[in-house]
């Protein structure tokens, strides 16, 4: 199979990177240089450099490069093209690396603006050909489609991980009950409602690549409908350089309403809550933090 498989194929789960490269694209490989048990950069016949990654959970390649192909749909952002696919790998374009700089992250700000804006079906509907059971990281990660924000926010997104945090002894119940508490004010602490803007959905700073084009670049999508400022809130969770001037960028495309700096923590629940169930307590003064933190 060349080109981008339909994500069905079988798949060889334990062929090496070059040989999983050359399968899917078609094409020679000249070289190969393992970067981690997941990732290798593989150099191709022409000069072409892509990166091939493993995905050993169900699906989760398919989610990716469903993921990759919505938001680059939308024309708005660079994203690494898709050379090819199947169960267990995922080819597509090394992105050159250059350094941060605040001209392209004010540009990077309103484009993002414009990813959102292309919508969704749904809050929580996954990219067209994208499975439900998708993931964010190596978190499992449920696409359930839904008209109301604060409902389904709580009930796909929190809620799951804040039971499996209790049911795993990393958060006490005292601490989710102050969780519990901030869910069932979320209505009123939401904002004004707004349509599924389409997310990239794990927008931390480790998917945010400064391209040596001076461009910003994104990858490792776990692409759905969703509230925008969910994007907004991943990019401030970790840090990002020149945070500002994206801010800025979006502001001048597609002014956010009144409150969203109040509302970040509320968006930051969930990816808090995973970071709890996968590395333990250090997470968890955090996410009750945010709820704490979440007001009217």
């Amino acid at each position: 199979m060349t080109g981008g498989g339909d994500g069905r194929g079988g798949g060889f789960p334990d062929e090496g990177p070059g040989a999983a490269a050359a399968r899917l694209t078609g094409c020679a490989v000249v070289g190969e240089r393992r970067l981690s048990g997941a990732l290798a950069e593989v150099t191709l016949d022409g000069g072409r450099v892509v990166m091939v990654k493993n995905g050993d959970e169900p699906g989760a390649v398919r989610a990716e490069a469903a993921g990759l192909a919505w938001l680059a749909e939308a024309g708005a952002v660079r994203l690494p093209e898709v050379r090819g696919h199947d169960r267990y790998r995922l080819v597509t374009d090394r992105v050159a690396e250059g350094t941060p700089g605040a001209a392209a992250a004010h540009r990077f700000g309103r484009e993002l603006a414009a990813l959102h804006a292309a919508g969704a079906p749904a809050f929580g509907a996954p990219p067209p050909g994208g499975p439900e059971e998708a993931y964010i990281g190596r978190a499992p990660m449920r696409n359930v489609p839904g008209d109301d924000w604060p409902s389904w926010y709580a009930e796909h997104r929190v809620l799951p991980y804040l039971r499996r945090a209790v049911d795993e002894g990393v958060l006490r119940p005292a601490e989710a009950t102050v969780i519990e508490g901030a869910l069932e004010r979320l209505p009123d602490l939401a904002g004004p409602a707004e349509p599924p803007a389409r997310l990239h959905g794990d927008l931390w700073n480790g998917n945010v690549l400064w391209g040596a084009d001076g461009r910003v670049w994104l990858i490792d999508p776990a692409a759905h409908g969703g509230h925008r400022e969910t994007d907004l809130a991943m990019l401030d969770l970790f840090g990002c350089p020149h945070l500002d001037r994206v801010l800025a960028g979006y502001q001048e495309a597609a002014p956010l309403a009144d409150g969203w700096r109040e509302r970040v923590g509320l968006h930051q629940l969930f990816p808090l809550l995973v970071h709890t169930v996968l590395f333990g307590r250090g997470y968890a003064g955090q996410a009750v933090a945010a709820a704490r933190g979440a007001r009217a």
